[in-house]
C-alpha cells in the first residue's frame, strides 16, 4: 500500500474551560508565592491555546520544599499504617468526587480524548485505594531466633524525604503512582510534575490540603534542568523516584550519587510484539490497534514494533493496516476520539522528524505518515512496514502513533531479535501453542510480557523493566517496598 490522507480531526464543540488550579508552587500545605517572577505558558496541544502560566521554579524553591518534607517526616512517618491508609482512602474519595473536574483538565493540558482521560482518572482512584491496603499489609521476615540466644526483628521504616518527578503522558496517573506507595510507606515527598503538564497535580494538591498535614506533600513546578536537578542532588532528599526518558533518568542518576542517596527510575520502552505463525492474527492486529496506539502511542509500553512470523506476515499485515485506517482522531471532548494530539510543538516536530528518516531508510508506510491539517499537533496512526532487521526503527523510541512491522524465521530468532534493545520494560507474545506460552516468555528480556494481550495493566502487579528501562518498581505492594528500608534489630537473650 502507499501513504494516502485518510485521516481528519474530529473536533468538539463548546467544550467548556477548565478549572485551573491556584498560581504558585504548593510548600508547606499552600500555594505560595515563587522565588522566581518567570513563568512558564501551559498550552492545550489540540488547540495550540494557552491555557495558563506556572511559576519556573528555582533551587531556592526545591530548598524551601524540602525544608518543610524534612520537617514533617518524623510525625508522618510515627503515624499508623491505618492512619497512613485513611488519609489514601480520602484522597481517592476526593478525585472520585471531582472527576469530571480532573479529566476536563487533564484532557484540555495533555489532548487526550475521552475514553483515555477517563481510564487515568479511574486507574489514579484504583492506585491510592490499593495503596491504602497494602500499607496495611507488610509482610516480612517473622522475629524468631536465628542465632543462639539472639532473637532477630525486622522492621520497616520509611526512607524519609522523597524527591519525585514525573512525565507529560499522565500526569495525574504518574503522580498517583508515586505519591500513594511513598505516603503509605510513612515518606513525605517533593514532587516536580513535568512543566508541560503540571495542572492536574496542582488540582489535586489544592483539593487534598485539607486531608494531608502540611508538608507531607509539596509540588515545586520549573524546568527540569533547574527544579529536577535540585531535587536529584538535595542532600536532605533521602531517594529521587523519576518516571520519563533514559536521558532524564541518567541526569538523575549521576546527581543523585554525589549524596548516595537510592534511587527509582521507570524509563523508556521499546515493546516488542511477537507474532508466532499459530496466533490468532485478528485478534493481535486489534491488540496492536489498541495497545500500540493508546494515549496517541505516547506511552512507554506501547506495542509500537511488531515482529511476526514470515508465513503470515502478508496476512497479519493486511489485518493490521485495515485496523489502523478505521482509528478516530479527536480532540478532548469529541466522541468516539481514539487518539488525541501529541503533547507538545517541540514533540509534534519530533516525531514528524523520525517519520522523514523513515522516508530516508526506504521503509513503506504502508498507512498514515503524515501531519493532519488545522490547529493542533495530530499526526496520522502510522504503520511502516518491511522493515529489516537492524532497522533504526527497531531500537529508537519514537513516542508516538508509529508502529512498525518486520519479519522473523524461528523462534530463537524471534526472541533473539525481541532483545536486541537497550530498553527491557515490556513486550508480548501471541501464540496458540501453550508449551511455547510458557517457554517464550522467560527467554525476553522485559519486565513485563503479555501473553495474547498487551498494555493490560493491574494495580496489584508490579511495573518496571530492566536494562535501560531502569530499575525499581511501580504498583503493587512492591513500590511501598522500593519506598521502605530494612532494618534488623538483634536482642541478646543470653
Amino acid at each position: 500500500m502507499t501513504e494516502t490522507a485518510l485521516f481528519t480531526v474530529i473536533r468538539a464543540e463548546g467544550t467548556a474551560a477548565p478549572s485551573l488550579p491556584p498560581f504558585g508552587q504548593f510548600i508547606g500545605g499552600a500555594f505560595v508565592p515563587s522565588t522566581s517572577t518567570e513563568t512558564v505558558d501551559i498550552v492545550n496541544p489540540a488547540t495550540e491555546e494557552v491555557l495558563t502560566q506556572v511559576p519556573a521554579g528555582t533551587a531556592e524553591d526545591v530548598d524551601a520544599a524540602v525544608a518543610a518534607a524534612v520537617a514533617a517526616k518524623d510525625a508522618w512517618a510515627a503515624t499508623t499504617p491505618r492512619d497512613r491508609a485513611a488519609v489514601l482512602l480520602k484522597i481517592a474519595d476526593i478525585i472520585e468526587a471531582n472527576r469530571e473536574l480532573f479529566e476536563n483538565l487533564e484532557a484540555a493540558n495533555t489532548g487526550k480524548p475521552p475514553a483515555v482521560a477517563e481510564d487515568d482518572i479511574s486507574s489514579a482512584i484504583d492506585t491510592f485505594r490499593f495503596s491504602a491496603g497494602a500499607a496495611r499489609a507488610y509482610s516480612t521476615l517473622g522475629a524468631d531466633d536465628y542465632a543462639e540466644n539472639h532473637t532477630s526483628v525486622i522492621h520497616r521504616e520509611p526512607v524519609g524525604v522523597v524527591g519525585v518527578i514525573t512525565p507529560w503522558n499522565y500526569p495525574l496517573l504518574m503522580a498517583a503512582w508515586k505519591i500513594a506507595p511513598v505516603l503509605g510507606a510513612g515518606n513525605t515527598l517533593v514532587l516536580k510534575p513535568s512543566e508541560q503538564t503540571p495542572l492536574t497535580t496542582l488540582k489535586l494538591a489544592e483539593l487534598i490540603a485539607a486531608e494531608v498535614p502540611a508538608g507531607v506533600v509539596n509540588i515545586v513546578t520549573g524546568p527540569g534542568r533547574v527544579v529536577g536537578n535540585r531535587l536529584s542532588e538535595h542532600p536532605n532528599v533521602d531517594l529521587v523516584a523519576i518516571t520519563g526518558s533514559v536521558g532524564s533518568g541518567q541526569k538523575v542518576a549521576a546527581a543523585a550519587a554525589g549524596s548516595v542517596k537510592r534511587v527509582h527510575l521507570e524509563l523508556g520502552g521499546k515493546a516488542p510484539v511477537v507474532v508466532f505463525a499459530d496466533a490468532d492474527l485478528e485478534a493481535a492486529a486489534k491488540g496492536v490497534r489498541s495497545a500500540g496506539f493508546w494515549n496517541g502511542g505516547q506511552e512507554c509500553g506501547a506495542a509500537c514494533r511488531v515482529l511476526v512470523h514470515e508465513s503470515v506476515a502478508d496476512k497479519f499485515t493486511e489485518l493490521l493496516v485495515e485496523e489502523i485506517s478505521e482509528i478516530t482522531v479527536g480532540t478532548p471532548g469529541a466522541e468516539g476520539a481514539e487518539i488525541g494530539s501529541m503533547i507538545s510543538k517541540a514533540h509534534y516536530e519530533r516525531v514528524l522528524a523520525a517519520l522523514d528518516d523513515v522516508r530516508k531508510d526506504g521503509h513503506t508506510i504502508a498507512v498514515g505518515g503524515n501531519a493532519i491539517e488545522g490547529p493542533g499537533y495530530f499526526i496520522e496512526p502510522t504503520v511502516i512496514t518491511n522493515v529489516p532487521a537492524g532497522a533504526s526503527i527497531t531500537s529508537n523510541e519514537i513516542f508516538g502513533p508509529v508502529v512498525s512491522v518486520e519479519t522473523f524465521s524461528t523462534d530463537d530468532e524471534a526472541v533473539t531479535r525481541a532483545n536486541e534493545t537497550i530498553y527491557g520494560l515490556a513486550a508480548s507474545v501471541w501464540t496458540k501453542d501453550s508449551a511455547r506460552s510458557l517457554r517464550v516468555p522467560r527467554k525476553l528480556d522485559f519486565g513485563t510480557v503479555w501473553v495474547n494481550s498487551h498494555l493490560v495493566i493491574a494495580t496489584e502487579m508490579p511495573w518496571g523493566g530492566f536494562k535501560g528501562s531502569g530499575y525499581g518498581r511501580d504498583l503493587s505492594s512492591y513500590a511501598l517496598d522500593d519506598f521502605s528500608r530494612t532494618k534488623h534489630v538483634m536482642y541478646n537473650r543470653g
